[in-house]
């Protein structure tokens, strides 16, 4: 059986996309998702994204490339609404889906075939009891931990604090790793829960901005710089909107 996939990635975040009516997507399991997003034997990412049309409706389930299932990606989403808009031959600007942390809306505007810039709403960001050390815990439909970053360690050492905080959390979570450049501009380095090391995390750049916010070192507005592109979170009391671009890397084959 092959499958027709699309490649895109939101600010180096990069994904595979399989966009089709429920029951033709029931054929991925945890083990082929692995495959797939394998960088060495597969097509190479850091998940795979179904897409479920059923008339009207979209539903999102993102696979980590460890085969685990995340329960939101900013990133993600972003590349799957535009996914969905070139599979469908659409012209709508604005598409509601409904993914495991709830219905989320994202507005998307396509510069070129290829290129565009999402924002989307993100829902309620719930700050979480925090592990000792860190600078914060927050849920944005899936959980994170915020670090203050240290010029000191190596990417090694980092891991290992990584591990630290996600083994004392009670589901696992993201870790953000982040330098204050400014109150209205931060970087982060993230290490996803099912991923590792990636080039850029939505809900993880919403995450870092909330926990940073809460304790007065950014305004409610923060250009977050990952090491893959720039995002713009902004947070309007516990709501919060995250905006990046997306980019069309190619149509794929993939055989189950």
């Amino acid at each position: 059986m092959v499958r027709q996939l699309q490649k895109w990635n939101g600010a180096g975040n990069d994904f595979l996309v399989d966009v089709a009516p429920p029951f033709d997507l029931a054929v991925w399991t945890s083990e082929r998702a692995v495959a797939v997003c394998d960088r060495h034997h597969g097509l190479g990412a850091d998940g795979l994204l179904l897409a479920a049309l059923d008339g009207d409706v979209v539903t999102m389930t993102l696979m980590n490339a460890d085969g685990s299932i995340a329960e939101m990606s900013g990133n993600g989403i972003r590349c799957l609404v535009a996914a969905v808009r070139r599979a469908t031959h659409a012209t709508w600007r604005e598409l509601s889906v409904i993914t495991l942390a709830g219905p989320r809306t994202v507005t998307l505007e396509m510069t070129s075939d290829t290129t565009g810039h999402g924002t989307g709403l993100m829902g309620t960001v719930t700050l979480l009891d925090a592990p000792e050390g860190s600078l914060g815990a927050a849920d944005v439909g899936n959980p994170h931990v915020v670090i203050l970053d240290n010029d000191s360690w190596t990417m090694a050492d980092r891991e290992r604090v990584a591990r630290a905080m996600q083994a004392a959390m009670p589901t696992g979570a993201n870790v953000e790793f982040v330098t204050i450049q400014h109150p209205a501009r931060v970087a982060i380095k993230v290490y996803e829960r099912g991923v590792g090391w990636t080039q850029a995390c939505g809900t993880g750049s919403v995450a870092t901005v909330a926990v940073l916010h809460s304790l007065g070192l950014t305004g409610p507005r923060a250009a977050v710089e990952n090491p893959g592109g720039e995002l713009i979170v902004s947070l309007d009391g516990s709501q919060a909107t995250l905006g990046g671009p997306v980019t069309f890397e190619g149509d794929m084959e993939w055989t189950l």
